[in-house]
């Protein structure tokens, strides 16, 4: 029974209508970071899976890896038919991909990248004899060997030392893995066959300044491909081979035509969201002054939700306060966690304004959008979100975020609202007409579909429900215009509804009174988020 492969996967969703599904595969000696600087151009059309990848990517030991095994391993985290964009090794691997199961392949784009690495007597390549030296280099001392390899990337480039730098920082400190059977892979690979026929579309980046690939690959590589018309061969002028890091903007340009020329990028989805995300901040701003006063259930919610931070046997590095509103619970989050760095960040300018000025002791605090979070990837341990997620309804995107700005090992505990919350205000404007008054809210399994599909990432969730009461429906319908949490729905009736409307929904509502209360239902999801 074949041996099964791990490899890390992180998936992004597109921030905008998604016209294309793109695999990332990384180049020997690398990871999945190379990409980060691509990131901006390619989310806002294309939803994003970046590998990192045993036998290529330090840090990573895999006993018994084999070729055909991580094939299989990276086909099984491809979210069906995609495009391969692959640097170096990762581009012959994308090739051998589109090989395997061309019906699955949307397009292949090789950067920096040749069907075979070493050199024969009509090839141009590295000599294999001095690719087998540096393989026993590697062997006997890893530390040397990429060190060594480093120095062969960026030579040609114009910031050789700045590169240097960066790609040094991408690795950190892991190197000891079984990166000897990659080497073993480039030595062996020969697809020139492969890429003559192929009839898969294919383009072809090579940069002019690349001093590890041949200096007459180019030629070589337009004379293989001259009778297939499904390729193209172009030179990224003065890039090393370090192109994704210098390049970044022209390859994904190229990247896009390519695609949009060979038809390759499939009809947008633009259905809006229900809910205006502009809308939700300018809501939330004008209730800050007044919204403490009437968050009840904001509060025991969040503080139930504090309590479960009791069994944390670590002390994070840096808190990230997610929606944190008038910044409530900085003060406890601070007192729990003295020696982090917290940072409150919320959707609207007007909390984030309030929290800066009642709340001087803070780090920071910064506008931003939980599903395109402002910060650094692998930057938090911790994330703490109390009634702020339900306003998130690109669920997948969302979950990308949080499992992007988390450390390996890092925590996510949130509350927010089910889709049962409201019922009795919900049901009483239905008797009454067919607009939507109340906001709607995910259902849980959009929640673990959502954190499935990252991969690494482990949710679990419980519910707990809480009752409001009131005297009089004006009561709850004040409470929540105050919050700032009144109806912000995309389908929302325009202007005002008329007072015949209203007192007929007020006395739909009167059906649900025990009593001398009027209940309102609230479903509330407490979930935990762990970072494998």
């Amino acid at each position: 029974m074949p041996t099964a492969v791990t490899i890390g996967r992180e998936y992004l969703p597109a921030t905008d209508a998604a016209v294309a599904e793109l695999v990332l595969l990384h180049g020997w000696g690398a990871n999945r970071d190379i990409w980060r600087s691509l990131l901006p151009a390619l989310r806002p059309w294309a939803n994003l899976t970046l590998l990192d990848l045993p036998g290529l990517a330090p840090g990573m030991h895999q006993p018994d890896l084999d070729l055909e095994g991580l094939l299989r391993a990276i086909e099984s985290s491809v979210p069906g038919p995609a495009v391969y964009l692959g640097w170096s090794l990762g581009g012959q691997l994308a090739m051998a991909l589109a090989a395997r199961r061309p019906g699955k392949t949307t397009a292949v784009i090789t950067l920096c990248s040749s069907p075979r690495f070493t050199a024969t007597e009509n090839w141009p390549g590295m000599p294999a004899a001095t690719l087998a030296r540096f393989s026993q280099m590697v062997a006997d001392n890893p530390v040397t060997g990429l060190r060594r390899f480093d120095s062969l990337q960026v030579a040609g480039a114009a910031r050789a030392r700045d590169l240097l730098r960066s790609l040094q920082a991408m690795r950190g400190r892991c190197t000891e893995s079984s990166l000897d059977v990659g080497l073993q892979w480039l030595a062996q690979l020969d697809q020139r066959d492969a890429w003559s026929r192929m009839a898969v579309p294919q383009l072809h980046l090579l940069g002019d300044n690349d001093q590890l690939l041949a200096a007459d690959i180019g030629s070589a590589v337009d004379d293989l491909l001259a009778g297939n018309t499904a390729a193209e061969v172009a030179t990224l002028a003065a890039a090393s081979h370090l192109a994704p890091l210098e390049r970044g903007e022209e390859i994904t340009a190229r990247l896009y035509r390519f695609l949009h020329a060979r038809g390759r990028l499939r009809q947008a989805d633009r259905t809006p969201a229900p809910v205006a995300k502009a809308d939700v901040a300018l809501s939330f701003s004008r209730a800050a002054p007044r919204y403490d006063s009437v968050a009840r259930l904001q509060r025991d919610v969040g503080l139930a939700l504090l309590h479960t931070l009791d069994v944390l046997d670590t002390q994070p590095g840096t808190v990230l306060d997610l929606g944190s509103g008038t910044g409530y619970f900085c003060p406890e989050l601070q007192r729990r966690f003295p020696a982090a760095t917290y940072l409150g960040l919320d959707l609207a300018e007007g909390m984030v304004r309030y929290a800066r000025e009642n709340h001087a002791g803070a780090d920071s605090w910064v506008v931003g959008d939980a599903e395109a979070l402002p910060l650094a990837s692998h930057s938090v341990d911790l994330i703490f979100s109390s009634l702020a997620l339900q306003w998130c309804h690109r669920a997948e995107l969302l979950f990308a975020e949080l499992a992007r700005v988390l450390r390996p090992g890092g925590r996510c505990v949130f509350s927010t609202l089910g889709p049962q919350t409201l019922r009795e205000l919900r049901a009483a404007w239905a008797a009454v007409d067919q607009h939507q008054h109340v906001n709607s809210f995910l259902p849980l399994e959009t929640l673990h579909r959502a954190a499935q599909s990252q991969g690494e990432l482990a949710l679990n969730v419980t519910e707990q429900v809480y009752r409001m009461e009131y005297s009089k429906v004006g009561e709850l319908l004040n409470e929540l215009k105050t919050l700032g949490a009144h109806n912000v729905n995309r389908n929302r009736p325009a202007g005002l509804s008329s007072r015949r409307v209203l007192q007929g929904m007020m006395r739909a509502y009167e059906e649900w009174r025990e009593e001398d209360i009027l209940p309102a239902t609230y479903q509330v999801y407490f979930g935990s988020l762990e970072k494998l």
